[in-house]
């Protein structure tokens, strides 16, 4: 039975601190390699294969006649695209009409979402698997298939660290960024600290590529943390708080769960908005319309 992630900034530290630890890695342990694709079809477009050096790479492209930008998504640790379906779906379907996405929003927006390498049908690859790399080939994906700025970003969990890399990196490609139960910088502990014991799990439950992510997330966060941050670009957090009584907070020993870090995590987005759900880390998928409604009103309020 997957474990629930406790997520609220006006939880007590350790649980605030807790849920990162289960983001990376209790989920992914309990994730079934392939994640529900029942909405799929709700999408017109199909995902396609194409090559970002020498390795396949699957991803979901959908253009828009005069968009005014690129919505970009990004998976969590070993999360597949299809986990957006949902919401992808309902943005999607207006978008290839030519409608508008919403009330008040003059231009439609293209999307693009795709797998990181050793993930659906995207191949694995040598090539460093840490936030800068990443970006690096994001960037890269977005230009082959002529998506130009400005992006607006999605990312869920470990994703959302890297859309944070990406809008540090390139502020003036992006007008608005979109948490999903997001990983933050500083939070987990570099590898070698980690416990013997999530060490093992993480050998066992987790495929190379996904343990390569995982070791890379400290010096991600590291690369996040040492780029400014442009407050001239919105955030809004979705944040996950399940009430059910089988909601399991779990710490592997790979949490800093200090005060300097906690402060700290805390006061990266002051202006953010922050929309808490009780709903568990998948928000994406068990509550697809609370994210929808995120990224349309990050639309009307950066058009």
């Amino acid at each position: 039975m997957p474990m629930f992630i406790f997520s609220s900034y006006g939880a007590s530290a350790g649980q605030f601190m807790r849920i990162f630890a289960l983001a990376v890695l209790t989920c992914l342990a309990t994730l079934s390699a392939g994640l529900d694709s029942a909405h799929a079809s709700e999408a017109a477009a199909m995902p396609a294969l194409a090559r970002l050096h020498g390795q396949v790479i699957e991803q979901l492209s959908i253009n828009a006649h005069e968009a005014q930008g690129t919505l970009v998504f990004e998976n969590g640790s070993r999360a597949q695209m299809e986990g957006w379906s949902a919401v992808i779906g309902a943005l999607a379907a207006q978008t290839q009409q030519g409608q508008q996405l919403t009330a008040g929003v003059s231009k439609p927006w293209a999307l693009f979402a795709y797998d990181r390498p050793g993930i659906g049908r995207s191949e694995a690859t040598e090539r460093p698997r840490d936030g800068r790399q990443i970006v690096a080939d994001l960037r890269e994906l977005l230009q082959q298939k002529g998506h130009k700025p400005p992006y607006l970003l999605v990312g869920h969990s470990l994703g959302g660290l890297y859309m944070q890399l990406f809008a540090r990196q390139y502020p003036s490609e992006v007008k608005g960024l979109v948490l999903v139960d997001s990983l933050y910088p500083g939070i987990i502990k570099k590898p070698e600290d980690f416990p013997l014991y999530t060490r093992w799990a993480k050998a066992v439950f987790m495929s190379r590529m996904a343990g390569r992510e995982i070791d890379a997330i400290h010096a991600t966060g590291e690369a996040v943390l040492a780029l400014p941050w442009s407050a001239q670009i919105p955030v809004t957090r979705l944040i996950n708080v399940p009430k059910g009584a089988s909601a399991i907070a779990v710490d592997f020993g790979v949490v800093n769960a200090d005060e300097a870090t906690i402060a700290r995590v805390r006061a990266l987005y002051p202006g953010a908005k922050t929309v808490v759900l009780d709903s568990d880390h998948q928000i994406q998928r068990a509550n697809p319309e609370a994210v929808v409604q995120a990224i349309q009103e990050m639309m009307i309020s950066v058009r």
